[in-house]
């Protein structure tokens, strides 16, 4: 019978193709204006470790001023960031299955190359676990070892558009790498990874591009490097980098991996009794409040999707609301403009339930028409704000996965069907008597 339906929703919808293509557009443009600002929702509230949230933990310990919280408006939200002396302290405790402490910096890359000048790379100065818990795909080699990171050896790993630039794509784990002046090893190639947000480093910029080059933390102090991200003091440090690295400036970032839920509470209960041992020692004034957050808690307690972008969510669905009205008005026109014919079908033995199958599936045809439509629009709406923006994080946010073509099918063929229910309904009511009748 569905096929039957079919063809009768099919020739309806022939019939008169001018109010047709106003029901689809009516339909398309509602979506189209929805799922584009979805999208960039869809994209920015992603979690690229959902696969592993509950391993994955983001470190908080408030170390901060006892006069004044981190956060006045949040006052109980611990700092986002740590200390130098307590990365090191909980990297070298090693109580989790991985530590991952690190800090981002700018070397200047000198290619062999001579048509390639030198530059300026974003490296982010990192302890060997950072592989292991974040998991980037590697195309050549792998991650540095743990004596390596002990030892500051000269070891690098380097993104694909780094490898691809310097050494035409090849396989280069074993060659060298000149970065600030010294010769690095190439142990690592990464393939191509782009986390959105970039969940690993917020405090850089949620949509910012992954690091180009991977180093040893160790190298980094050696160096007498800080963060380029953020560094945050509530008092004056002793003079000099030594001072710094043993005052209360935060500035490093500190992610473990530990078994499951059960063993995440375990490395708080390690972390108050680290806590309660500093406090021995005159450090950390305020009262115990660290935290064990996993990727989607860490994610959601940064507000990396702002308000407004959820406020322009509901009012493009807002609008899809006023495109439906329309379409309800334009269908019902278009039923009740049918009476003599739903009449002569009932008069003939067209039960009440055929009618308004018949009718739901033409309004059902009319949503996927619609969708498929709004496909469209969605796709050049994203395409327009990447073209807007150009060079920004949100041009890698207007990208339109398989879920979000699913889901913006899915919403046209439930919406139409809603909106026919009504018109749909009224032409159930018609009267065989009364309408042959007055034929």
């Amino acid at each position: 019978m569905f096929g039957y339906y079919l063809r009768l929703a099919m020739i309806s919808l022939k019939r008169n193709r001018i109010l047709t293509a106003l029901m689809v557009a009516a339909i398309a443009l509602g979506i189209g204006m929805s799922m584009t600002s979805m999208t960039v929702l869809h994209m920015m509230g992603a979690n690229p470790l959902s696969y592993k949230d509950d391993q994955v933990r983001r470190v908080q310990l408030d170390n901060w001023d006892k006069n004044r919280p981190w956060d006045e408006d949040n006052p109980s939200e611990p700092p986002d960031l740590m200390t130098y002396q307590d990365v090191v302290n909980l990297v070298q405790a090693h109580k989790a299955e991985h530590e991952a402490g690190f800090f981002p910096n700018v070397l200047a890359l000198e290619p062999d190359k001579r048509e390639i000048k030198p530059y300026m790379v974003e490296a982010l100065f990192t302890t060997s676990g950072f592989f292991p818990i974040f998991e980037p795909p590697f195309r050549y080699g792998g991650g540095w070892s743990d004596a390596e990171d002990r030892g500051s050896a000269r070891v690098a790993v380097i993104n694909d558009e780094t490898n691809d630039k310097l050494f035409g794509g090849e396989n280069s784990v074993g060659r060298k790498l000149r970065l600030g002046g010294e010769d690095y090893t190439i142990v690592g190639v990464l393939d191509k990874w782009h986390p959105t947000p970039r969940a690993y480093h917020i405090s850089g910029g949620a949509f910012g591009d992954p690091h180009q080059v991977f180093v040893p933390f160790t190298i980094g102090i050696e160096k007498q490097l800080v963060s380029t991200s953020n560094n945050s003091c509530f008092e004056d440090s002793e003079p000099g980098y030594q001072g710094l690295l043993a005052s209360e400036c935060i500035w490093v970032d500190l992610w473990v991996q530990v078994k499951d839920e059960a063993d995440a509470q375990r490395y708080l209960s390690f972390l108050n009794n680290y806590v309660q041992e500093q406090k021995k020692a005159g450090r950390f004034p305020r009262p115990v409040n660290n935290r064990v957050r996993s990727v989607s808690e860490w994610l959601e307690s940064q507000r990396v999707v702002g308000r407004d972008v959820r406020t322009q969510v509901w009012l493009a669905f807002a609008f899809f609301a006023v495109c439906l009205i329309n379409t309800v008005g334009l269908l019902l026109a278009k039923f009740m403009g049918k009476a003599p014919e739903i009449g002569l079908r009932r008069a003939v033995g067209a039960s009440k339930p055929a009618v308004f199958a018949q009718y739901l599936t033409e309004s059902g045809l009319v949503g996927i028409a619609g969708g498929v439509l709004g496909l469209v629009l969605t796709g050049v709406g994203l395409l327009a704000l990447r073209k807007l923006y150009a060079g920004t994080s949100i041009e890698k946010l207007a990208q339109l996965d398989w879920n979000m073509v699913g889901l913006s099918l899915l919403i046209a063929l439930v919406a139409s069907l809603v909106a026919g229910l009504y018109p749909t309904w009224r032409a159930c009511q018609v009267q065989p008597a009364t309408q042959l009748k007055t034929q």
